[in-house]
């Protein structure tokens, strides 16, 4: 009777490959595993290793298959290459009724392909956020709109996510809005970190002068490699320079396009400091601490306002405008005046401050897995 009930479950295949996807995809992952409903196993293609693995050991979760792709030197054409053909053997061995996929990533887009090529119904997490500029961001643009046009099943964390969709000709009946599943992980997560005896928490808690207003600065972009982190550099510079009661903490990205003009312009200025990337829970820990979060980052457009912080935004556009129209963040692109105007405004005004960060957050009240979860549950229904 048991192997009966276990071969009328319905399969679940959740892949990902990156420290944001393993991060928004975690909170989904438990909840299927929870539900005896599926058979659900999870696939990572490692496309960045190490920063997967801290996520993977934070949220106890154990991979079932991993394709470890990440390569010296490794490029889009023959990252690309590798996780569709390494997914074959996965797909031909599971067999999966469901392959989930989230947001931009190569992976995403290579899962994608390879999941449709299988028979496998392809569900879309983050589903529908559009630029409408394929070169910004690059090549997530691409990615995400190349799945969105593959997927069976869109889980849009937006009303204008939504939209979107439906003005791409996505029937309205494989789409449901769910609030973003980025907020479901920093909701647990930040209830977690205050207690937890970690390495890089109790490292900062005696490197960061909290006597001091925090600014936290994260940068990684691909279109912001070149002049626009030298403009980056210089406002933090400016801004370092300006107001003696601040500190700006910034987990340098590991990207030599991105080290090179950081340490060259910033590397010997007192109130600057330049530490590792880090771990999930750190980083969270951390801005849960700042005063104002400066960032190219797509995540933490979402996850600031949660605990309401005010975010500059160091890109032209942005495919979470909810965020802009809300008043939550604000785009301040590369624009070196721009940079340093709008920080030195918050930092200034208290009345604006406060307003900004106590701004409802358009992503999500923690609740995302679980409504997709039972909407997957209840097709054929």
């Amino acid at each position: 009777m048991a192997n009966y009930y276990d071969s009328m479950k319905k399969k679940n295949l959740i892949i990902f490959g990156t420290r944001p996807e393993a991060i928004k995809m975690a909170p989904l992952v438990k909840a299927f595993l929870k539900n005896n409903f599926f058979e659900t196993k999870v696939c990572v293609t490692a496309q960045h290793r190490e920063m997967l693995d801290q996520v993977l050991d934070f949220f106890e979760i154990t991979p079932d298959f991993d394709l470890n792709l990440m390569k010296p030197g490794q490029n889009l054409y023959s990252l690309t290459a590798d996780i569709i053909t390494g997914l074959q053997p996965v797909l031909e061995e599971f067999k999966p009724d469901f392959v989930y996929v989230h947001g931009d990533t190569t992976t995403t887009m290579g899962a994608s392909i390879a999941s449709f090529y299988s028979g496998a119904k392809v569900c879309h997490i983050e589903a529908g956020l559009r630029t409408f500029n394929k070169k910004s961001p690059f090549p997530e643009e691409i990615n995400r709109t190349i799945t969105g046009h593959i997927a069976d099943y869109h889980f849009a964390p937006t009303r204008t996510a939504n939209d979107n969709l439906l003005r791409e000709g996505i029937k309205k009946e494989s789409i449901l809005i769910t609030g973003n599943t980025v907020i479901d992980a920093l909701l647990e997560s930040v209830s977690r970190v205050d207690n937890l005896d970690d390495v890089e928490i109790n490292n900062l808690k005696t490197e960061v002068d909290f006597t001091k207003r925090i600014i936290l600065v994260t940068g990684h972009r691909r279109e912001n490699h070149g002049q626009g982190f030298v403009n980056i550099c210089n406002a933090l510079k400016k801004i370092g320079e300006s107001v003696d009661n601040v500190q700006i903490i910034y987990p340098v990205h590991l990207n030599p396009k991105v080290q090179k003009p950081v340490y060259d312009i910033l590397g010997k200025l007192e109130n600057i400091k330049l530490i590792a990337p880090l771990a999930y829970p750190a980083f969270v820990w951390l801005m849960s601490k700042c005063e104002l979060v400066i960032t190219d980052s797509g995540g933490v457009q979402e996850e600031a306002p949660s605990l309401g912080k005010p975010v500059l935004v160091m890109r032209d556009t942005t495919e979470r405008p909810e965020a802009v129209d809300a008043g939550t963040v604000i785009l301040v692109g590369t624009n070196e005046e721009k940079i340093v105007n709008e920080t030195l405004s918050l930092l200034n005004n208290p009345e604006k401050y406060l307003s900004m960060s106590k701004l409802h957050n358009p992503y999500g009240d923690g609740n995302a897995s679980k409504r997709i979860v039972e909407f997957i549950q209840n097709i054929g229904k």
